[in-house]
């Protein structure tokens, strides 16, 4: 019986993917879910840098969705590129239409929507912060949503650590703000979005292939943001130089790159366990905006790097869990 047993399990590991191997060890998916939140940590500043760039204001509603259309567009046109190179398909899977509509309203459009015009009443460094909340948003959606991704005493435990890593590198010189304005409303509704974006996008990798549903979703996505900004603003309102336009560039590439990495290790993986690892965006954005835009990094940053690290690894020991019933 255990013989026959293990040559089943043989059968079935060879039967994976290189791919799925690879997102599914603990040192894949740590590569995975970190490179994609260093990237997203860096989008921060370099965000605020491009609207100092092209004279963005912080009203410029406008301005910011087109801008933010250019990116998401650009970075369709990345990954559409390396798919060429991969000789990957590109044709339109009408079946799938609705689908991808409804994971394009939710990644890319709903949440840049509120994401954009937050941070240009917000900082740099409060932006990243309020990124950390998406964990909460994941973890709980996947406990209504899947059976076997239940909300336990241990990933609470873990959640409440990781997070109290997000509020200390909040503060500022020892004083934590818990002031909330119009931008962090804003951004706590694109972080929500997004959630809810990357869990649909979860359920669609079952069956899509992961470049061609994040290229499309984002394709649509940009779309929209580009016709509501230029139907105010005309199509290229901006002069771009080389630094504004390699920032742009850069933007594209982080986004194409985040969520193809993001998307793909949620693919193989509970949500409750990889959620944790957004905790790390908020660091990743005060150390570079810190670099970058000069704002003031703290003493308490390496403590909040600490208990986030310290909360990824409670949510994902593996052990008998309680779960909290809905």
């Amino acid at each position: 019986m255990s013989i026959e047993s293990s040559d089943n399990q043989v059968d079935r590991d060879q039967k994976r993917s290189a791919a799925e191997r690879f997102f599914t060890h603990p040192l894949g998916i740590v590569c995975a879910a970190s490179g994609a939140t260093l990237l997203w940590g860096s989008a921060f500043p370099m965000i605020k840098l491009s609207y100092d760039q092209l004279n963005i204001g912080s009203t410029d509603i406008f301005h910011q969705l087109l801008f933010a259309g250019y990116r998401f567009f650009l970075a369709s046109l990345l990954i559409i590129g390396f798919m060429l190179l991969l000789r990957k398909k590109l044709s339109w899977q009408k079946n799938n239409g609705r689908t991808l509509l409804i994971i394009a309203l939710f990644q890319t459009f709903l949440q840049y929507v509120f994401f954009y015009i937050g941070l240009g009443f917000s900082t740099g460094v409060q932006g990243s912060i309020i990124a950390g909340t998406t964990s909460f948003f994941q973890i709980i959606i996947a406990h209504f949503m899947y059976k076997n991704d239940y909300l336990s005493v241990r990933k609470v435990m873990g959640m409440l650590i990781g997070f109290m890593g997000v509020i200390l590198v909040s503060s500022t010189g020892g004083t934590i703000k818990l002031a909330i304005g119009l931008g962090e409303i804003l951004l706590l509704f694109a972080m929500f979005a997004g959630a809810m974006g990357n869990i649909l996008a979860k359920n669609a990798a079952q069956k899509l292939d992961i470049f061609y549903m994040t290229c499309v979703q984002m394709l649509i996505g940009s779309t929209g943001l580009i016709a509501i900004g230029a139907s105010q603003v005309g199509l290229f309102p901006f002069s771009f130089d080389w630094t504004s336009g390699l920032i742009l560039f850069y933007l594209a590439f982080l986004s194409a790159a985040g969520f193809v990495l993001w998307n793909t290790v949620m693919k193989y993986n509970k949500v409750g366990s990889i959620s944790t690892y957004l905790f790390l965006i908020p660091v990743f954005g005060v150390f570079l905006s810190s670099l970058l835009l000069n704002e003031r990094m703290h003493g308490y940053v390496l403590i909040s790097l600490f208990l986030v690290i310290l909360g990824i690894i409670i949510v994902n020991r593996k052990e008998k869990e309680i779960s909290i019933k809905s």
